[in-house]
């Protein structure tokens, strides 16, 4: 063990928990513990919305995906681009009308209580299993550096970031991202340098190299229903995955909320696109050195996941790979906590307070919130001891979600685009939309980013086609926590 590395570390785990815990003071009421008082500057969303975006997931995930392949993996970016007009057009002015704590209140006050608690329902199974994923990531992390086994990692990472979550809420879930995802950046700068150094012959070499080997290769312009990165699956299913992640769940609909204005949320949304193409370049790019640097050889499938953080661990120097690491575990202890903090406001806002009726003290609500955070955690760390199952890191977090997250948002463009079909209707759409994407994930090779394109178009066009033959029921306005 490198002790003065793991000093590094646990100095810097403890600093931003106290930093996170800090902010139990300013939690007053709901809408500081879920919303932060609507007092974060849009900046700070904006990273915090990439920090949710990418995590762990990008930071281990990434770099295999060109050493084993190529760039082609940024073509989804382009949709990304796509999808913040798009949410920032459609959706976002409805979200702004009123005072909403979670995006499916907005569903209630369209549809009626159903639907909001379907949708809700839809988000709290789906993003459980995604963040299990992420979980699972850390533990590969903290591994790495303690030699422990998965479980043990797992609980250490869940402990900490429980703790700040429980306390700070979605303040501290903002400011402990902005510091992250500095940190982790700038770990990933250092590595590059540190890999290119180690090169013989350097960023030449790697581009004749990368060149001839065709990493370097970006858009692949030909249609394929099975091949997960091209162009157009890219563009399109990219776009329609990121609408449905940053426009229909709440993880990152939370983040916009706590915008002080709309006009605020859409400059975080859209500033963020600018950050997340540099992030994913760089990575993608350390992968390409990574695979310069060991001269192409083959890695076991399984391995892969291990390449960037067993580097940073092995090869940076003693001081500098803990504070790598140290960024690593605290950028995704922060997306861990706004996972947490997403998930507890759906359950207490959308569930338990509906079904108390709003009559007890804001003091109630809040100690519930903090009670749901740890059953969430609990929940969390279960998954992740299962996810050691499920393949690449990344591919499996963004796969898991496209499976439900299209049903999601064929569900809000039928709120906010029409006004014919009820509740009935949707609720027909959400059944004929899981049963397709239950088929398409077990029955097809169709790859995950066609997934959300085609949940979306079923249970649109079912739920209008059903508006015609089922009766509409009158909705009830959401309650105001």
């Amino acid at each position: 063990m490198r002790f003065f590395d793991l000093a590094v570390i646990l100095a810097y785990l403890a600093a931003v928990t106290w930093f996170g815990a800090s902010f139990r003071q300013r939690q007053k009421s709901l809408k500081d513990y879920f919303l932060g008082g609507r007092t974060a500057p849009w900046w700070a969303i904006a990273l915090s919305i990439v920090s949710a975006e990418t995590s762990t997931l990008t930071i281990i995930g990434t770099p295999p995906l060109a050493y084993a392949g190529s760039y082609v993996f940024l073509q989804v970016i382009f949709g990304y681009l796509l999808a913040r007009l798009v949410i920032s057009t459609i959706f976002l002015p409805r979200y702004f009308e009123g005072q909403l704590f979670t995006a499916y209140e907005l569903m209630q006050r369209r549809f009626g209580p159903r639907i909001r608690k379907v949708t809700s329902g839809i988000f709290l199974i789906t993003r459980s299993l995604a963040e299990g994923v992420r979980v699972f990531a850390i533990s590969i992390v903290v591994s790495i550096i303690l030699h422990t086994g998965g479980l043990a990692s797992i609980l250490v990472i869940v402990a900490l970031t429980l703790f700040y979550t429980f306390e700070g809420g979605l303040t501290a879930v903002i400011w402990t991202d902005v510091i992250q995802m500095a940190m982790y950046v700038l770990g990933a700068a250092i590595s590059f340098f540190v890999l290119l150094a180690k090169i013989p012959g350097g960023w030449p070499h790697v581009l004749d190299a990368a060149s001839a080997a065709g990493k370097f290769q970006l858009f692949d312009f030909h249609w394929s229903w099975t091949a997960p990165y091209t162009f157009w699956a890219g563009l399109i299913g990219g776009c329609f995955l990121t609408t449905a992640s940053h426009g229909t769940d709440q993880l990152v609909v939370q983040r916009l909320l706590a915008a002080k204005s709309e006009r605020q949320a859409r400059l975080a949304l859209l500033s963020s696109w600018l950050v997340i193409f540099i992030q994913f370049s760089l990575f993608l790019t350390i992968g390409v050195l990574l695979w310069t640097l060991r001269s192409g050889a083959p890695v076991a499938k399984a391995q892969l996941d291990r390449l960037y953080p067993t580097f940073i661990w092995e090869s940076l120097p003693v001081g500098i790979a803990g504070l790598a690491m140290a960024a690593i575990l605290a950028a995704a202890m922060a997306n861990l906590s706004a996972a947490l903090n997403s998930l507890a406001s759906a359950t207490v806002v959308d569930f338990y307070q509906p079904l108390t009726r709003g009559r007890h003290a804001p003091a109630h609500y809040l100690r519930v919130s903090r009670l749901s955070t740890v059953f969430w955690g609990a929940v969390l760390a279960a998954i992740a001891t299962l996810a050691s199952q499920w393949g690449s890191v990344l591919e499996s977090g963004l796969s898991i979600a496209s499976v439900t997250l299209g049903i999601l948002l064929g569900v809000f463009l039928l709120g906010v685009l029409t006004k014919k079909p009820g509740e009935n209707a949707a609720i027909a759409g959400v059944v004929a939309g899981a049963a397709v994407m239950a088929w398409v994930k077990f029955a097809t090779k169709i790859p995950f980013t066609w997934w959300v394109l085609i949940g979306a178009s079923v249970t649109f066009t079912i739920a209008i086609l059903a508006s015609f033959v089922l009766p509409r029921t009158a909705c009830q306005p959401a309650e105001t926590p």
